[in-house]
């Protein structure tokens, strides 16, 4: 146990020790017994502090959370405030101070009182504020604070471990989810009209002359008759679009600040256009491509649907894969260690250094304590990837690889347009939308040919950009809006006042790249589309009182294609 002097303390030892030291230098006998009553004394209450923590902590200190949920589902950008509780079954109270939540950097938290005193067996009820920064599973790990002795001259850190789950889900997608599902919902409920495709069905498109390959049996012998050449009878159907949104998830899309990130604002970007198309009926689709495809989802409509796409979006995009993270096999085992310490501090007692094995065997015991149960994620060897699962199951935020996807995305998504036109499983898909920035300027003919190929077969290409703004201009709002103070495709003027120098540079340089990037797509054929604002407001307003918002361009919705949000 670590006990620590507070700042009276440290004042109290120097003023004993000048005091003792002049003391022996005038030789004053009452001068060095008063500075050795004062050394004398700051032992004592370290003595005392020390034993009276030893006795609460043996009697019962320990802090429980309210209710018997351990995960709580928010939307990203929201304000969650939990309830807790600290303990004291001893018979003296205990006074704790800088009382702070241990968590992921992706939460902001606060909590309230932070400074207080537990009275003798009784408790004191806390209030944990969090808010979500970022969509995926986010852990809180468990509060930490200070223990003072009796004398208030020294403090004593503790820690409760007591895991709770944040699962942060999507802005556009996070309202009809956690809606009640049944009875007048229509948050998902089909809306729009469908398009019309010639084909079998009931309605008469028109009369045309006969072709090589009509069948018989369409062929109208009286109008024939009547016209003296064979036509046939041309009819039309019902038809809903296909979507299959693809989003690049590279791990350098991940740079800025929590929240601001591309990524960050891509993830809201997919979940709005998946939103949009699936309120209109259609099947949607997701992939999710770095280096690598990461995640695929097949389209479909619905409920369901849209939990799988959620599911994909928190789970697929992080780094926690061998291949995306910074931390190798050594680094994942020491914070693994870390994080078990004050979940079982005996269990880790009697591991060897470098003893990998047992550590695995340790953190699978304890991976029940785990708010959430995930698959465990890609590992270099079976124990690091058993080691990544545990991190995933607590919520461990671990920071992305330094090396970019960049040189390997564009590979990835022309792998995956291939995939949609060799697609032989009905019905085919009609709109690919793409989030993503441009792509390199090595990569531009591999993407533009593939785009051509999609637009032959009658695919409509649609392709959005993230916004390119710095991270510290980016605004967001208790109630979950992400304003950009410039638009997207503008550069900063130059007396924002905010940016540094090298900020506006590196700004400028990259708007730059995405408008040739944009310029070299728009000749492939791909519409591009700016993403200039999402508000949350504006999710929350559809054509059936549901949460779907503007998108880009759809035919059936009538409304431009220039802009996506509100």
């Amino acid at each position: 146990m670590n006990i620590y002097p507070t700042r009276t303390a440290a004042h109290l030892a120097i003023a004993g020790v000048v005091v003792f030291g002049a003391g022996i230098a005038l030789r004053e006998a009452v001068v060095v017994s008063w500075g050795g009553a004062l050394l004398v004394g700051i032992a004592l209450a370290r003595a005392v502090t020390l034993v009276s923590v030893m006795r609460i902590r043996a009697a019962g200190f320990e802090m429980l959370w309210a209710g018997t949920a351990r995960v709580v589902r928010v939307r990203c950008g929201a304000t969650v405030t939990l309830e807790a509780e600290v303990r004291n079954r001893d018979t003296l109270s205990a006074r704790y101070d800088k009382l702070r939540v241990v968590c992921s950097p992706t939460l902001q938290t606060s909590i309230d009182p932070p400074a207080g005193e537990v009275p003798a067996t009784g408790s004191v009820k806390l209030k944990v504020r969090v808010r979500a920064l970022r969509v995926g599973y986010q852990g809180i790990f468990g509060l930490a604070l200070e223990v003072r002795g009796a004398p208030g001259l020294f403090e004593v850190p503790l820690t409760f471990a007591n895991p709770f789950g944040i699962e942060v889900l999507p802005r556009a997608l996070a309202r009809p989810l956690m809606m009640p599902y049944g009875g007048r919902s229509r948050s998902l409920a089909m809306a729009g009209r469908s398009g019309r495709q010639r084909g079998d069905g009931t309605d008469l498109r028109e009369l045309r002359e006969h072709q090589p390959g009509d069948p018989f049996r369409r062929i109208a012998w009286k109008s024939s008759a009547r016209r003296g050449i064979l036509v046939v009878q041309e009819f039309e159907r019902d038809e809903r679009d296909v979507v299959v949104v693809v989003l690049d998830a590279s791990v350098e899309l991940w740079a800025g600040l929590m929240g601001g990130a591309p990524l960050d604002r891509g993830i809201d970007l997919a979940a709005t256009l998946a939103l949009h198309h699936l309120s209109a009926g259609d099947l949607v689709g997701l992939r999710i491509v770095a280096a690598r495809e990461l995640s695929r989802v097949e389209p479909d409509r619905g409920r369901a649907q849209a939990r799988s796409i959620v599911a994909a979006l928190m789970g697929h995009t992080g780094v926690l894969d061998a291949d995306r993270c910074g931390w190798d096999e050594s680094d994942i085992a020491a914070q693994v260690t870390e994080h078990l310490r004050p979940l079982d501090p005996r269990a880790l007692s009697d591991l060897k250094r470098g003893r990998i094995d047992n550590l695995v065997k340790r953190a699978a015991s304890l991976r029940s304590h785990a708010p959430f149960s995930l698959p465990a994620p890609r590992g270099r060897t079976p124990q690091d990837a058993r080691l990544r699962r545990h991190a995933a199951c607590f919520g461990i935020h671990a920071p992305a690889r330094l090396e970019p996807d960049r040189p390997w995305t564009a590979a990835a998504l022309a792998s995956t347009f291939q995939q949609l036109l060799q697609r032989r499983k009905a019905p085919r898909v009609s709109i690919v939308h793409v989030v993503a920035p441009p792509p390199v300027d090595s990569a531009l003919e591999t993407i533009a040919r593939a785009v051509r190929r999609l637009k032959a077969r009658g695919v409509m290409v649609r392709w959005t950009t993230p916004p390119v703004a710095a991270a510290r201009r980016l605004q967001l709002s208790e109630e979950g809006e992400v304003a950009i103070a410039s638009s997207p495709g503008e550069i900063p003027p130059p007396d924002a006042g905010v940016l540094s120098v090298v900020e506006r540079a590196v700004v400028m340089r990259a708007v730059v790249a995405n408008r040739n990037g944009e310029r070299a797509l728009r000749k492939a054929g791909a519409r591009v589309v700016r993403a200039t604002r999402l508000s949350q407001a504006a999710l929350q307003r559809g054509p059936t009182g549901g949460a779907v918002s503007p998108t880009a361009g759809s035919p059936k919705s009538g409304r431009p294609e220039r802009e996506l949000g509100a």
